[in-house]
C-alpha cells in the first residue's frame, strides 16, 4: 500500500470517530468522514492533476472537527474567529501526526499545512481549489438546510452565499452554477453572483 493510501485509510480511520452523523440520499454517515470524501472528490473534479499533498489534505482538512465544538468557545464575533483558528491549527496538528505515521517526510507535511491553514488563498493555486471544494461541497450539501434555517430571512441567506463565492475564483463559480437547486435555492444564488457583478 502506498504511503498516500496508508495516510488516506488513517485520516479516514479517524473520521469515522466522529459520533455526529450526517443523512445523504437514505443513509447514515459519521459526518467528518462523509464530509472529507465529498471534498476529495470535488477536488478531484476540480483538478484532475491534483498534487498529492492536495489530495492528503482534502482528506483531512476537518479531521476531529468534533473534539474542539463551537459552543466550548462564548458567542459573539471575536470568539468565533478564536475558535475557527484553534480548529485549523488542531486539524492541521491531527493530519501531520497521521501523516507521520504514514511515513511522510517533514517537507511534504509542512506543505498539506500550508494548504490547511489556507495559507496564500488567490495566489497558491492548490488553496484556492481547496478553497473552490469546500464552498462546492456547502452548496451541494449544506446550503438547502442553510436556506430552510433562514427562510424568513433572506438577506441574510444571500450574504452567505456572497462572503463564500467571493472565496471562489470563476473556476468555482462555473461548476458552483452547474450543481441542481430547488427554484428558491438557485434563486439566492443568482442574487448572490449578481452582486458581485
Amino acid at each position: 500500500m502506498s504511503k498516500a493510501d496508508t495516510a488516506f485509510e488513517l485520516f479516514d480511520e479517524y473520521n469515522k470517530q466522529d459520533p455526529r452523523t450526517f443523512e445523504w440520499e437514505g443513509t447514515s454517515y459519521p459526518q467528518e468522514y462523509f464530509f472529507a470524501i465529498a471534498l476529495y472528490n470535488w477536488v478531484l473534479k476540480l483538478n484532475p492533476e491534483a498534487s498529492e499533498e492536495l489530495l492528503l489534505a482534502s482528506r483531512c482538512q476537518h479531521i476531529g472537527r468534533w473534539e474542539i465544538p463551537r459552543d466550548s468557545y462564548p458567542e459573539g464575533r471575536e470568539p468565533y474567529l478564536k475558535w475557527r483558528k484553534d480548529l485549523a491549527l488542531h486539524h492541521a496538528g491531527v493530519a501531520a501526526g497521521l501523516m507521520q505515521q504514514a511515513g511522510y517526510t517533514l517537507e511534504v507535511i509542512e506543505r498539506v499545512s500550508q494548504i490547511l491553514l489556507k495559507k496564500r488563498i488567490k495566489v497558491d493555486a492548490d488553496v484556492q481549489t481547496m478553497e473552490n471544494a469546500l464552498c462546492l461541497v456547502f452548496l451541494e450539501f449544506q446550503y438547502e438546510d442553510f436556506r430552510k434555517k433562514y427562510a424568513r430571512e433572506p438577506d441574510k441567506m444571500v450574504n452567505i452565499l456572497y462572503k463564500s463565492l467571493l472565496k471562489m475564483d470563476a473556476h468555482g463559480h462555473g461548476f458552483a452554477l452547474g450543481l441542481s437547486y430547488t427554484p428558491g435555492g438557485l434563486e439566492l444564488v443568482q442574487q448572490a453572483l449578481a452582486k458581485m457583478a
